[in-house]
Parts: C-alpha cells; sequence; structure tokens
C-alpha cells in the first residue's frame, strides 16, 4: 500500500550559493555526515550532489504528509546507498517517528527515491509503501 508521495525540484545555483554564503554552518543544518563525505568527494559536481540530496529531504517531508513542522528537521533524513547502489532514505528522529505513526500495525515501510539532475535543475521523488511483515 502507498503510505505517501513527494517530489521536490531545486535549483542547483540557489544551493551553491547558499554553500558560498553560509559554508558549514548551511552543511551542517541539513546535511549528515554521510551526505556531507559523498558530496565532498564530487568536486566537479558537488554543488549538483548537495542539491539532489536537499530536494530528497523536501519530496521526503512531503510523502511524510508535515513538511518538516511537527518535529521532522532536514537532518532527520539522509540519503544512503543500498548494496545495489539504489539510493534510499535513512530516517532518524521526527522523520521516523512520523513513518512510524503512519505505518499499519503489522507491515514494513519502505522508502523508495529517485534521484536526477540537469543543470540548473535538481529533482527527487520519493514513495513510501507498506507491506505486511
Amino acid at each position: 500500500m502507498i503510505l505517501g508521495v513527494g517530489s521536490d525540484l531545486c535549483n542547483i545555483e540557489r544551493i551553491s550559493r547558499s554553500i558560498e554564503r553560509f559554508g558549514d554552518r548551511f552543511l551542517d543544518r541539513i546535511f549528515t555526515p554521510v551526505e556531507r563525505a559523498k558530496s565532498d568527494r564530487r568536486a566537479m559536481t558537488r554543488a549538483a550532489t548537495y542539491a539532489k540530496r536537499f530536494a530528497a529531504k523536501e519530496a521526503c517531508a512531503k510523502a511524510l504528509g508535515t513538511g518538516f513542522r511537527q518535529g521532522v528537521f532536514f537532518r532527520d533524513m539522509g540519503v544512503v546507498n543500498l548494496p545495489s547502489g539504489a539510493p534510499t532514505l535513512a530516517l532518524t528522529g521526527g522523520a521516523l517517528a512520523r513513518l512510524e505513526a503512519i505505518t499499519p500495525i503489522g507491515h514494513k515501510a519502505s522508502i523508495h527515491l529517485t534521484l536526477t539532475d540537469d543543470h540548473p535543475w535538481a529533482q527527487a521523488f520519493v514513495l513510501i509503501t507498506a507491506s505486511g511483515a
């Protein structure tokens, strides 16, 4: 069953300007250490990598049905890769609590994520599903 759907379109140049203007203060507030390590390894596409992750967080907050309210914060959602290489989101804090609240008893939630970019845009789609345990 589908628990939530979210999408977001993010301007890569806007993220690049935020990084230039606010530096670590911006990066530490929004991104997890895993996301920062991956993005910072990609010198040629650093801003695009950050922008895709920003879009993923926005899309996830929409799929959770809260936006960034009710205790859901940017760093509660981190883009990680499955062993296959496919991206997904690891949730903690308020985002995890919200996911648990919308998941029916006896079901297991899964987060499906797709990311893309074509300068100057980065885009993410999130689908949250639940299946019987």
